[in-house]
């Protein structure tokens, strides 16, 4: 018994760690940036900044009136064989936390037709989502940013009569 409890405050009294990444308690590890993302930006020339979750945001001009906000995730998910990334980019961002009926069914209606990709509720805002392969080549990466990048700007212009938050 007496061991028991002096393994108990021998153990007590060490630092806990965080069970994945052998910090201690209380801290955690700065999301770290793909590596392959940056390569595949650098290789297309594209302009962006990291940020503080370590994913990749750049702004693309549209056109002569108007730009699009664009993220690259640098965490991927799992499930089976798949590893996926997400690309993304907001287009609405509601006055409280529901949608108004008709911009939920709007949203609804254009996921169904789209060709890739769907629309995506994060808080007060409407994301438009493509998951491509984690691994993707530059040129993979490239068309899912510029099919974001349109999907997004084009409703953003649709659901505010022509303003451009994002």
């Amino acid at each position: 018994m007496r061991l028991l409890a002096a393994l108990l405050i021998a153990l007590s009294s060490m630092p806990a760690f965080a069970a994945d990444t052998g910090m201690p308690a209380g801290e955690t590890q700065r999301p770290v940036a793909d590596p392959l993302i940056s390569r595949h930006l650098d290789s297309l020339e594209y302009r962006y900044e990291v940020d503080e979750d370590g994913d990749y945001k750049l702004t693309f001009e549209i056109d002569d009136k108007r730009s699009q906000l664009a993220y690259v995730l640098s965490a991927t998910e799992t499930f089976g064989n798949l590893q996926i990334r997400e690309i993304w980019s907001p287009a609405y961002r509601a006055s409280s936390a529901q949608f108004p009926a008709d911009v939920a069914n709007r949203l609804l209606e254009d996921s169904q037709s789209s060709k890739l990709g769907g629309w995506v509720k994060q808080g007060d805002m409407a994301v438009f989502v493509v998951k491509i392969a984690a691994d993707a080549a530059a040129g993979e990466l490239d068309d899912a940013l510029d099919f974001v990048l349109r999907a997004a700007d084009q409703m953003e212009a649709a659901l505010t009569q022509g303003k451009d938050e994002f």
